[in-house]
């Protein structure tokens, strides 16, 4: 019987992920099928008692919106998902006859990975824009990065709860700001992480332009869809380092393929050539 494996989110039709498993999966002869299944929170419930009924499931790359809403979907949280309270990946381990659906947060190790390349400064000033899930993530990445604090940026400060969230469970203190008061932080930050949906970012990238501010440090958009996206252009003709969102989706899938093949630290040196094929990235090397 063949194995099974999904990403999930709404809307889904213009994920990056399938074409990343698939090759992963060619390359180690391991016979998974993976598709992406539009779930939108109201149905992830329904969806996921389907999933318990059904053989052949090894995992699920989780997207948004449904991050924070799987934590519950989950019958155990390993890892910074448990301090975070979001999970991006649902591995499926089995002890007999009975199957756990485990929860997991590889985004973290997706924008360390990502930014890594690019030469991060000791101790860089960060602003991180968005305050959700993937916001959640990249605190912890922050932190992981080795920067002292970061100032977040929403589009309504009352409603920054993961991100407070993620600042205590790992101990980096934040600021939530405004988003209408980002772009001159933005200019003078030495990292930038966007988190903001497609599109999202376009009014800061035009008021950035305004300013007329050198922008040297490092602009991570995890948005990859259409891109370049307006504010990695305007960030580049600053003067500063533009890293592809898809680069983080990459190196969190390497995590997840490992997950989902039970396969260990090998996979990353077997898979990660074909996956960066796969969706047009260049291999980094450390």
């Amino acid at each position: 019987m063949s194995q099974r494996a999904a990403v999930l989110g709404h809307p889904i039709s213009h994920s990056k992920s399938p074409a990343l498993h698939r090759a992963a999966y060619a390359k180690l002869g391991v016979d998974m099928a993976y598709s992406a299944i539009d779930v939108t929170v109201p149905s992830l419930p329904a969806f996921m008692a389907s999933v318990r009924e059904e053989a052949g499931w090894r995992g699920l790359s989780v997207t948004m919106p449904l991050k924070s809403a799987m934590v519950a979907e989950v019958d155990e949280v390993r890892g910074v998902a448990g301090i975070l309270g979001v999970v991006n990946t649902v591995a499926f381990e089995t002890d007999g006859a009975t199957v756990r659906r485990i929860g997991y947060n590889t985004d973290v190790a997706g924008i360390v990975n990502a930014v890594r390349y690019a030469g991060v400064a000791p101790a860089p000033s960060a602003v991180v824009l968005g305050g959700g899930g993937t916001a959640a993530a990249a605190i912890a990445a922050l932190k992981e990065l080795g920067a002292p604090s970061a100032d977040v940026f929403v589009r309504n400060v009352s409603r920054a709860s993961e991100a407070r969230a993620a600042s205590a469970g790992v101990d980096l203190p934040i600021r939530v700001l405004p988003l209408s008061a980002a772009p001159p932080v933005m200019a003078a930050a030495d990292i930038v992480i966007s988190t903001l949906p497609p599109l999202g970012a376009d009014t800061l990238a035009e008021e950035l332009a305004t300013l007329r501010e050198p922008t040297p440090g490092i602009l991570l958009d995890v948005a990859y869809d259409p891109w370049p996206s307006r504010i990695a252009s305007v960030w580049q003709r600053g003067g500063g380092t533009v890293v592809p969102g898809i680069e983080m989706l990459l190196y969190q899938a390497v995590e997840q393929v490992r997950l989902f093949t039970d396969l260990g630290g090998d996979v990353a040196t077997e898979v990660i050539d074909v996956m960066c094929d796969a969706v047009g990235v260049p291999r980094r090397v450390f």
